[in-house]
């Protein structure tokens, strides 16, 4: 009777204690959260719904690594049927021995002790993965060998008290527990005492070691297990990679952009504790993989740490569990020279973010700052770092727990420039460039209409000539001005004419879209020159447009409308021209033959999701082999140019769009085909940095279609 009382009161006091720790844990992160900016608009819950269920119980995202992802399937879901199991160890020891009453029990132990094999399994190859075979985006160490230690151990004292309670109980060996079976067969030897105190030993060591995980878990990375879910649910409803409108009116604001911790949105501190450091987002990354020093994952890490601790010091609450055995103390920052030891790229493979990865691993270090003290674009994130992001969004499609990444290097970008002055040379001068003439390279914007006159009489009407127009044809600036984007120009132009299709241009009245001045961080630049293009469009009773730049596409379709462009159409030139060929008003009647391979654009893909258009395109076509890169559709690689980058010189690691030529000639194309004039210049480019211009072409999708139409001449 007394060692029941002890085990009763024990029981509560373990247990009662490690709650209280783990509330503890948890709600101290909750106040750091609390230090952000609180949401702007309403929570819709019912448009989160099919995501939540699709990427946290269907694991959407995590598949896309098929070996992982069933790893990860096997351990998530073995955890919820094993809190059963679990539940009832628990009640076996406190019972005196006797396990739950519930109906179908030898099914239900069979469905552990299963259960229990195949995470022992899923965790002998998640450690395979990382320090058998070496995984360069997973962190080494003893640190991430933790959980899988302590999920192992877990596995091991809840079958061994299995079989030490058959022991105990005096149980026949039976099909519907194979493995306590046997543990219980090779302890036959044993008295019922010594099995009971065998069974009470590892009964303990299992509970002691699951609320030992249940307090690690908000400290640590496993923190996911909570805040992924409801990361996942309150994630945006808007379209994916649109920017915030900052309020450059609010005579309140102290300042613009992320300068200081506090300054992100509390949903982005979420993003921080979200993070499951897999790894996948730095393993997609252009930069990452080309030697650069941003790595997403890392980023996200800092961040969260720099939160941690800064937080910690308003609070006065520690975030560390037992609080006596972790005193708030010194923070992580940036070590002294970081960015003098950049890594160097001494590699031969096409990509490789190894040199990323040790670069942050050895600058990244307990200092003796203190956190409040500490600037956040300096100490936490290196200028390098956020001008080498290109706002491809692949990090985020890779992101499983639906972490954000571009929107944050956007509002320390803001920071930078328009509270410090602070951009890349080249980065100002095209920026300056577009304020003055309209266009980055500071070409007269008188010049903006002079290609229409280089097409051999076909008429470009301007919307002034041709005011009953159908369509609007934006060109954008590099259709303008750029002499190899205006061949794409004309070949659409001329298309347009051939299938019968009632445009018109602006002409001289066209500005640049604010696309490059906005992902560069100046929201003012960008806000006037979309509020001028705004009160055009209504001037001229536009109500369909279609461009030939998925930059300029993404941000008229999915960010002019916050600021009063209403009930107008966007197209891309690939979705007219498809719908075009389609309806018959477009007939391919020469054959190219051409092996060609289709480079993705990351803003019209993974902004817009337009892949398939661009493809059905060439398809069309008489005598295109068409042929996919390794790297394709959602995953493809960017060709360095997004976020600015176009006019920024790359100084650290290889130039990305050579490794995505690289990658474009793995599959032997005669053609490399793109549907961007970003794009377009950045493969050129790359085939002549490999000598292979004279025997492999970079063409636009427009550029292929009017050869088929047309013929080459």
């Amino acid at each position: 009777m007394l060692l029941s009382v002890l085990l009763y009161v024990s029981f509560l006091l373990v247990v009662g204690y490690a709650l209280s720790l783990f509330y503890k844990a948890v709600y101290h992160r909750y106040l750091y959260i609390k230090l952000g900016k609180p949401p702007e608009k309403p929570f819709d819950w019912r448009s989160r719904v099919n995501d939540l269920l699709a990427q946290a119980f269907g694991h959407t995202k995590l598949l896309k690594d098929k070996r992982s992802g069933i790893m990860h399937l096997v351990i998530f879901y073995g955890f919820i049927i094993l809190q059963f199991g679990a539940l009832d160890l628990i009640y076996t020891g406190l019972s005196g021995g006797e396990p739950l009453p519930i109906p179908g029990y030898s099914v239900f132990g069979l469905t552990q002790e299963i259960t229990v094999l195949l995470i022992l399994l899923a965790t002998g190859y998640a450690a395979y993965r990382r320090y058998g075979e070496k995984l360069s985006r997973l962190k080494k160490g003893l640190k991430p060998a933790i959980v899988l230690i302590l999920i192992s151990t877990l596995m091991l004292t809840l079958i061994l008290s299995l079989g030490f309670h058959r022991v105990w109980m005096g149980h026949e060996a039976s099909g519907y527990a194979p493995v306590s079976s046997l543990i219980a067969a090779a302890a036959a030897g044993l008295s019922a005492t010594a099995a009971k105190a065998l069974f009470f030993i590892f009964w303990w060591a299992h509970l002691l070691i699951l609320l030992t995980f249940l307090v690690y878990v908000p400290q640590s990375k496993h923190f996911h297990l909570i805040t992924a879910p409801v990361n996942i649910f309150i994630g945006r409803v808007e379209p994916v990679g649109k920017l915030s409108k900052l309020d450059l009116e609010d005579e309140e604001a102290e300042s613009f952009g992320v300068g200081k911790i506090e300054d992100f949105k509390q949903k982005q501190m979420l993003d921080f504790y979200a993070c499951v450091e897999c790894g996948r987002c730095t393993n997609v990354c252009p930069a990452s993989n080309t030697g650069k020093v941003l790595s997403p994952m890392h980023m996200i890490v800092k961040l969260r740490d720099h939160l941690t601790e800064k937080g910690a010091a308003i609070t006065s609450k520690s975030p560390w569990m037992p609080e006596f055995a972790f005193p708030i103390g010194s923070a992580h920052s940036m070590s002294d020279g970081a960015t003098e030891t950049m890594p160097a790229w001494e590699t031969e493979g096409i990509t490789n973010i190894s040199p990323t990865m040790d670069w942050q691993k050895k600058t990244w270090q307990p200092s003796e700052k203190k956190p409040e003290e500490m600037s956040l674009i300096g100490d936490v994130m290196t200028e390098e770092e956020i001008w080498a992001c290109t706002t491809c969004r692949n990090c985020e499609d890779q992101c499983p727990v639906g972490n954000e990444h571009v929107d944050k290097i956007i509002d320390l970008r803001r920071h930078l420039v328009l509270m410090e002055g602070s951009v890349p040379h080249e980065g100002q001068r095209a920026m300056q460039n577009i304020e003055r003439q309209g266009n980055p390279w500071g070409i007269s914007r008188a010049d903006r209409g002079k290609w229409t006159g280089e097409i051999g009489g076909i008429p470009v009407p301007t919307v002034r000539e041709n005011p009953d127009f159908d369509i609007l044809f934006f060109v954008g600036s590099m259709g303008s001005y750029d002499n190899r984007s205006r061949k794409v120009s004309r070949a659409f132009v001329r298309l347009l004419n051939e299938a019968g299709v009632n445009f018109a241009i602006l002409g001289n009245e066209e500005k640049n879209s604010g696309d490059t001045p906005r992902r560069m961080g100046n929201e003012m630049l960008f806000q006037q020159l979309c509020a001028e293009n705004i009160e055009t469009f209504q001037k001229y009773g536009v109500r369909r447009i279609v461009t030939a730049c998925p930059h300029t596409f993404n941000t008229l379709k999915n960010e002019y409308p916050e600021f009063g462009l209403e009930g107008v159409e966007v197209l891309h030139h690939t979705q007219l021209l498809d719908q075009l060929l389609k309806e018959g008003r477009l007939t391919p009647k020469h054959a190219v033959k051409e092996r060609i391979t289709y480079h993705d654009s990351c803003y019209l893909g993974r902004y817009n999701n337009v892949y398939d258009q661009p493809r059905d395109v060439l398809r069309a076509i008489q005598g295109v082999e068409l042929v996919e890169m390794a790297r394709t559709r959602e995953n493809g690689m960017c060709c360095g140019a997004g976020g600015g980058m176009m006019w920024m010189e790359e100084t650290a690691g290889k130039r990305v769009n050579l490794a995505r030529t690289e990658q474009a000639l793995e599959v032997n194309p005669t053609m490399i085909s793109s549907a961007c004039p970003f794009c377009l210049t950045m493969l050129e480019d790359g085939t002549k940095l490999k000598d292979a211009d004279d025997r492999v072409k970079a063409r636009d999708v427009a550029e292929i279609l009017e050869q088929a139409v047309f013929g080459a001449a």
